[in-house]
């Protein structure tokens, strides 16, 4: 594909004529949103979609950036996103109804422990797609991978005897183990369930719809979303809400960062060191809250 930000950045200096100072920022926004979007999703920015810009836009937040840098992020991404319509690569840009907050400081969703709980009971253990649902969401709160990693986990990446998945993304690769009450369900749904559900023998994707063909990002999104509300959890629950609580409760219990990267996949330190900051307004916002004279 051709290399759209590279021609951006010929567009602003050759076309637009834009200043050195205005090329190498939008450039650096826009570099900065492409390499985020590459390391927590395996993606290229042409994939990119609305709910992605606000993630990327709360991972500013979480590092400590101001509000007047994400709102010259934004700015940044808008008019990058207009380039790449206007050249016929999109029909329509994801930036287009993100708006800009208005400075307030707020942490990335995280779910309590006891919230994961309660997500991870939802589903029920006799039905087939319960039983796939139970596997799933297990498998993403023990292992913190992207849901791009979920769907693409394939039979042979799981060793059960071993209690271990292998994941996959790009040329890379890593292995990482699985609590037992995870690899206990999905043991159950590969033993007992997967079989029937799979539309044809040779299928390998080790999660599949109730086509039997291999479960699509969407799905997933649509099966979190209907345990959120089963569940009664008043947050705003993505699949990265499940990879940040992941990192975070390891940090919490004594995890140290460097076997937190490996486990996320994070090819830069930088992109697991939030997760240090976030510990530590949680437990700030936990003592302001619970002390009694705080």
């Amino acid at each position: 594909m051709l290399d759209l930000i590279g021609a951006y950045e010929n567009y602003l200096t050759k076309v637009k004529q834009a200043s050195g100072n205005t090329v190498a920022s939008y450039m650096r926004d826009i570099r900065q949103f492409a390499g985020w979007l590459h390391d927590e999703e395996q993606m290229e920015v042409v994939e990119a979609t609305q709910e992605h810009i606000r993630l990327f836009l709360e991972h500013l937040e979480s590092e400590g950036r101001s509000a007047a840098t994400r709102s010259r992020a934004l700015a940044s991404l808008k008019n990058f996103y207009s380039y790449v319509v206007s050249s016929g690569f999109l029909s329509e840009s994801p930036v287009m109804e993100v708006k800009g907050d208005r400075g307030e400081k707020k942490l990335p969703q995280i779910l309590s422990s006891r919230e994961i709980e309660l997500l991870l009971a939802q589903p029920s253990s006799v039905e087939p797609k319960g039983i796939r649902d139970k596997a799933m969401l297990e498998v993403m709160y023990a292992t913190g991978i992207r849901v791009s990693e979920l769907i693409g986990l394939d039979i042979d990446h799981v060793n059960l005897e071993s209690g271990i998945i292998k994941c996959q993304s790009g040329k890379k690769s890593r292995t990482i183990p699985l609590y037992p009450e995870a690899l206990k369900a999905l043991t159950a749904y590969m033993k007992d369930v997967r079989s029937f559900l799979v539309a044809a023998p040779a299928e390998r994707a080790l999660f599949v719809n109730i086509g039997g063909a291999r479960m699509s990002r969407q799905g997933f999104w649509k099966i979190l979303k209907h345990y959120q509300t089963t569940a009664r959890i008043d947050k705003e629950i993505t699949p990265h809400t499940l990879r940040h609580s992941f990192a975070v409760h390891l940090l919490e219990n004594g995890a140290d960062l460097g076997s937190v990267q490996e486990l996320m996949g994070h090819s830069d330190i930088s992109s697991t060191q939030m997760y240090t900051q976030m510990v530590d307004q949680h437990l700030k916002q936990v003592y302001a809250r619970c002390h009694p004279k705080a």
